[in-house]
């Protein structure tokens, strides 16, 4: 395995290229891609930015520059439901762009040329990162989140989801948006702006993926409020320790 790690933003990031063995750093494309070992797994680690088109252009080039076999994108999203709240972590079992509209030559959401409106994940990738989760939310996380900032975002019982994460080139925050996307795409779980397109070039290409977010806020009026507060001091954490455990987990049941 050489596994490619995308996050949208540099303290989404944080700490994994400070854990990296022997990493060594290469410029490409206007981004920054560190190579080195992770756990004892061979890694590149790289900001794609934020949107589908740059997320898009960082998965091709892990593949086809830099030899990746597997692509797990980490980072942060809206909540889509009620039931999903701060602190929580979803595992997406498939994506949707659902800003994909190329009415009426294709049918709304569907991906021209593919025929596929919602891009599974790969089911055994998505598996271990849901066990990675569940041993990070037991094990890890008491030790992780710092207790003043578990207090300012209400922290208490953090759970895992895993199901249908829908990505567009919009940062969704109106209720009535959400509730729109909630009514369009059943059992939606959250909202982000990457994820889709990285599965549909992991599609195209074979490679298979995983997609894991932390829920940062409601998709709401209120989605901007202490956002970057959050990324730095609460998701940078779920995403270096998640990582971590998904790496353990590897090096411990590695595939036959």
């Amino acid at each position: 395995m050489r596994l490619g790690i995308i996050s949208a933003l540099h303290e989404e990031q944080q700490g994994l290229v400070e854990a990296m063995e022997r990493p060594y750093r290469l410029m490409h494309g206007m981004r920054e891609y560190f190579v080195g070992q992770l756990w004892e797994i061979d890694a590149v680690c790289v900001l794609s930015r934020i949107g589908k088109v740059a997320a898009a252009m960082t998965a091709t080039t892990l593949v086809e520059k830099f030899g990746v076999t597997h692509i797990l994108f980490t980072g942060v999203a809206g909540g889509g439901a009620p039931s999903i709240r701060v602190g929580d972590i979803v595992v997406a079992e498939s994506l949707v762009q659902h800003d994909m509209d190329a009415r009426p030559l294709f049918p709304r959401f569907e991906v021209p040329l593919t025929g596929l409106t919602h891009f599974p994940t790969d089911r055994h990738l998505g598996m271990q990162l849901a066990d990675a989760a569940e041993r990070f939310l037991a094990q890890d996380f008491a030790a992780a989140i710092d207790p003043q900032e578990r207090t300012v975002f209400a922290l208490s019982g953090p759970r895992l989801h895993r199901g249908l994460v829908a990505s567009a080139d919009e940062f969704v925050s109106a209720r009535e948006r959400i509730q729109a996307l909630g009514e369009a795409f059943p059992g939606l779980l959250a909202v982000e702006m990457e994820g889709a397109a990285v599965a549909q070039v992991c599609f195209e290409l074979g490679i298979p993926f995983g997609v894991i977010r932390t829920i940062s806020d409601n998709a709401n009026e209120n989605a901007a409020t202490d956002f970057m507060r959050f990324v730095t001091s609460v998701a940078s954490r779920y995403a270096f320790h998640v990582v971590r455990q998904f790496c353990l987990g590897i090096n411990a049941n590695p595939t036959p």
